[in-house]
């Protein structure tokens, strides 16, 4: 194994080198600077070390994000303990069982997750800890009682004059494959799994992501974290690295709705955005597509020289709608709608898409905005390598397979699951449909659990019907599924626009009905969907926004 850096001395060497810049801001509420998150974090390791915490021993958070579970995640790590990082979302009984499972001794929870759970759920915790205020909710320990009461006299007995720059020595890890963290997965099977994350992963992450953006990031540069940090995608690339470059991040500490997103993007003016293609899609069809959409415009865009000068406004005007700053975009997580893909490369806006999973910390696959390709979600990431298991891999999908530092230990507790997924060889079987060019620009084409088997052993991915179906008229969202041996979409309309509109409900079947007719005069006979079954709400989806089909089957 090549020569790899301590992680936590990543983490370090940037709190001394930011220390009076500001690092962590809760969005229209307080600051920290780096040396308010290393006077915390020193805090924190006090109460650990006096409450009898050890290295190796697990902490799980859970709650929205905000500066203090920056503070408490950056705590654990460089304490040496392992994070159990948990979403917010959950349910209190999948919270317990997670807790359970994993072994926590101490829980950091937000003030909403605080009164969903039930500590007596979660009997082998030792304490309970308010993210708000690190105050205690609940000990059943006289030592973590007694040190959390007697903090700030034992924080001034260590520093008894001051705290400097010099007093930020932190655990470095023994060994790269020392356990960093365990990711609890959400996916859309409803089946949960502990991914055991070494260093070494969060170290390939951060290298990547350094490769990629170290010369547009600076420190004092403002970054917005939407997406959750429990989540590895949102952690990796929102928080861990611009916190590693002495950016200023802002956390949107709510569920940020599209106009909340909207106006941050706005007073934060960041420089890289990292979403998921919900957030980016919703934005361009309510702001850019009713501008861009009509007849004269369309006319206007397809005559060369005006053309070109009209790309140039709408390109300016979508820089605006995130902020005006904007160097990339950085879409994971999910499949992005071809329709809104080539709009963007078209107007030659900075998009980059990436491809990974949780077991891998999660990068498998990314290139920058310049070199993407239409429909890739680029090339192996630094440190990893990616194989089609397919006998011919640039034609005809098959599953994705990778290898390398970013790779997962395995599932915790679960020898079983960790056999299925990682092989003799190393290689992470992924569940994930697609091919691969000759140049290494992977497409995906779908996941291998939601292909659907044709009536003469045809592979239908129904993802690729889906894309098609959402750039229709007034689709929201869809899914197909197969139901009696025929292809059925279930699809959520636009409802605002069916309101502002004056639509009935028989006025929306219309419509859909000729988009049924549409959709299916561009689809091979295997892949025509019988009829469209219309859903009033939204799909529920998972944190990352992917849509839980086992729901809808």
């Amino acid at each position: 194994m090549k020569h790899i850096p301590s992680f936590n001395a990543c983490i370090e060497q940037s709190i001394v080198a930011n220390w009076d810049l500001d690092a962590l801001t809760d969005y229209k509420g307080a600051t920290l600077q780096y040396h308010d998150v290393a006077r915390k974090i020193e805090k924190l390791h006090i109460l650990f070390e006096h409450s009898g915490l050890k290295p190796g021993d697990k902490v799980a958070l859970c709650g929205r994000n905000m500066s203090h579970w920056a503070v408490a995640f950056l705590a654990t790590i460089t304490y040496g303990a392992v994070a159990v990082p948990i979403l917010h979302e959950f349910t209190a009984e999948q919270i317990h069982n997670i807790v359970n499972h994993s072994e926590a001794r101490l829980l950091f929870v937000g003030d909403v997750v605080a009164k969903q759970i039930t500590p007596n759920a979660m009997p082998d915790l030792e304490g309970i800890i308010n993210m708000i205020d690190f105050s205690l909710l609940v000990s059943r320990s006289q030592r973590l009682t007694e040190a959390r009461e007697n903090l700030n006299l034992l924080f001034g007995e260590k520093f008894p004059k001051f705290f400097r720059k010099e007093n930020v020595v932190y655990y470095k890890e023994k060994h790269p494959d020392e356990l960093a963290l365990i990711n609890y997965t959400s996916g859309t099977t409803g089946f949960s799994k502990g991914v055991m994350i070494p260093y070494r992963a969060m170290w390939s992450n951060l290298q990547f992501a350094s490769e990629m953006l170290d010369s547009e990031l600076h420190p004092g540069d403002n970054t917005v974290s939407i997406l959750p940090m429990a989540h590895m995608y949102g952690m990796a690339f929102e928080f861990i690295k611009e916190f590693t470059c002495g950016c200023h991040i802002y956390f949107l500490t709510r569920m940020p709705s599209p106009a909340v997103v909207a106006q941050a993007f706005k007073d934060i003016r960041p420089i890289v955005i990292v979403a998921v293609p919900l957030v980016l899609e919703k934005i361009v069809r309510k702001k850019i597509f009713p501008k861009v959409h009509t007849p004269a415009m369309r006319i206007l865009l397809n005559t060369p020289i005006v053309g070109s000068k009209i790309k140039k406004k709408i390109r300016q005007q979508v820089y605006e709608a995130f902020g005006g700053r904007l160097y990339e975009i950085i879409i994971g997580g999910a499949a992005l709608n071809q329709e809104i893909e080539t709009f963007l490369m078209d107007i030659k806006f900075p998009l980059a898409i990436g491809y990974g999973a949780t077991e891998c910390a999660p990068i498998i696959a990314f290139t920058n905005w310049k070199q993407h390709r239409f429909g890739s979600c680029g090339q192996a990431a630094v440190n990893m390598e990616i194989k089609i298991n397919s006998k011919n891999p640039r034609s005809v999908p098959g599953e994705i397979l990778t290898r390398g530092l970013n790779v997962m230990l395995g599932y915790y507790k679960n020898e079983e699951a960790t056999a299925m997924a990682l092989d003799k060889d190393g290689w992470y079987h992924t569940g994930d449909l697609g091919i691969i060019d000759r140049k290494g620009n992977l497409y995906i084409k779908g996941r291998s659990k939601n292909m659907i088997l044709g009536p003469s052993g045809q592979n239908i991915f129904p993802e690729e019907i889906e894309d098609a179906l959402n750039s229709m008229p007034l689709v929201m969202e869809s899914i197909v599924v197969q139901r009696g041996g025929k292809l059925v979409a279930l699809v959520h309309p636009d409802i605002d626009v069916c309101s502002a509109r004056g639509m009935s409900s028989d006025d929306v079947t219309t419509l859909m009905n000729q988009n049924l007719a549409q959709l299916n005069a561009t689809q091979p006979a295997y892949c025509k969907i019988a009829h469209i079954e219309i859903h009033d709400e939204e799909f529920e989806k998972t944190p990352k926004k992917s849509i839980k089909r086992y729901l809808y089957q």
